[in-house]
C-alpha cells in the first residue's frame, strides 16, 4: 500500500525534478522525443545512435522492471538524427508499484524536455478481424481500472505538471496517427496495419472468455496491461502522444476453443514483427524532425 504523501502530486515533482536533474547532468542528450519499448520490443532502442545507457536500477527514484521481455534500461541518443531517450521495459500496475510510480518517468521526460511520446505495447485481439503480427495505432482508450478510481492523477493535483481535470478526448494525436498512415503506406505496411481502441486493465492474469467478450462489446478492439497510464500523464504535462499495438495473441472468444494465452507467445511475435515496427517508428521520428519547424 501507499500513503497519502506517496500521491499527492507536489512530492512527486519534487521527486521527478530530482530525476530528471541527475539524468540531464550525466548526459549531454537532450531528448525531445521519448520511446517506450513494450514486452519484445526493445529493440526499438538499439537502433539509436551513440547510445548511453543508464539501468532502472542506478537511477534515482526509479522502479525497477521485473517482467521477462523488459531489459529495464533508459537509453539516451539519437534517433535519425533526432535527440532520443528510451525506456527498454516499463512498469505495470501488476507488479506491485502504485501508479504514481509506474508513471514517474513520463514526468522524468517531460522535465528533460521531451515534447511527444511513441508508445509500444504487446496486445491481445478482441476484433475478430484482427490477426496476430498486425499493428494496431491507438485512436482512443478505455481505461479499466480508472473506472474503479485508480488513476495515476488521483491526489492534490499540480499546476507544475499541469490542470485538475486534462482532456482525454483528443488523447493519441490526429496528426501523428495520420503521419503514421502515410509512412506505413509508403513502407508497403498497410496490409498489416490497424486501427482501433485499446482497453487497459490490470493484469498480470490474462482475460476470461467473458471478459473478453465484454470488453469487445464495450467499443475495446485490443486489451492489454499498460500504456494508458502513461498517456494521461503524458496529456497532463501537454506531451503529444502516439501509441501502437502489437496484435501478439488472439484473445480467446469462445468456450470450445482450445487456445490458451501464453506470455512466449507475445515475446515470439514481437521478434518476427520487431524489424517492421523499428523501420515505422524510425522513419516517423525522421518526419517529426522534418515537421519540427512547422506544426511540430
Amino acid at each position: 500500500m501507499f500513503s497519502m504523501s506517496e500521491s499527492v502530486s507536489g512530492e512527486s515533482y519534487d521527486e521527478c525534478r530530482i530525476t530528471a536533474d541527475w539524468l540531464l547532468s550525466h548526459t549531454r542528450v537532450r531528448p525531445t522525443v521519448g520511446i517506450v519499448c513494450g514486452s519484445g520490443l526493445g529493440g526499438l532502442a538499439e537502433m539509436i545512435k551513440d547510445p548511453q545507457a543508464f539501468e532502472y536500477s542506478d537511477i534515482p527514484n526509479f522502479p525497477r522492471s521485473t517482467v521477462h521481455g523488459h531489459a529495464g534500461r533508459l537509453v539516451f541518443g539519437t534517433l535519425k538524427g533526432k535527440p532520443c531517450v528510451c525506456m527498454q521495459g516499463r512498469f505495470h500496475l501488476y507488479e506491485g508499484y502504485a501508479i504514481q510510480k509506474i508513471t514517474l518517468p513520463i514526468r522524468v521526460f517531460k522535465l528533460m524536455g521531451v515534447e511527444t511520446i511513441i508508445l509500444t505495447n504487446a496486445a491481445g485481439g478482441l476484433n475478430q478481424d484482427y490477426k496476430v503480427g498486425d499493428v494496431m495505432i491507438l485512436k482512443d482508450h478505455i481505461n479499466m481500472p480508472g473506472f474503479a478510481g485508480n488513476n495515476p492523477l488521483v491526489g492534490l493535483n499540480d499546476e507544475r505538471f499541469g490542470v485538475r481535470f486534462p482532456c482525454m478526448s483528443d488523447a493519441y494525436d490526429r496528426e501523428l496517427r495520420q503521419l503514421a498512415h502515410d509512412v506505413a503506406t509508403e513502407l508497403g505496411y498497410n496490409g498489416f496495419l490497424q486501427e482501433g481502441v485499446y482497453c487497459v486493465v490490470g493484469g498480470p492474469s490474462f482475460e476470461t472468455i467473458a471478459e473478453c467478450r465484454m470488453l469487445h462489446r464495450l467499443g475495446a478492439d485490443a486489451v492489454g496491461m499498460s500504456t494508458v497510464h502513461e498517456v494521461i500523464i503524458a496529456r497532463h504535462c501537454g506531451m503529444r502522444c502516439f501509441a501502437m499495438s502489437l496484435i501478439s495473441n488472439q484473445a480467446v472468444m469462445d468456450y470450445d476453443s482450445q487456445q490458451k494465452a501464453n506470455h512466449e507467445e507475445v515475446l515470439e511475435t514481437g521478434r518476427q514483427r520487431a524489424e517492421q515496427l523499428e523501420k515505422l517508428v524510425s522513419t516517423m521520428v525522421a518526419r517529426l524532425e522534418n515537421n519540427n519547424n512547422n506544426s511540430f
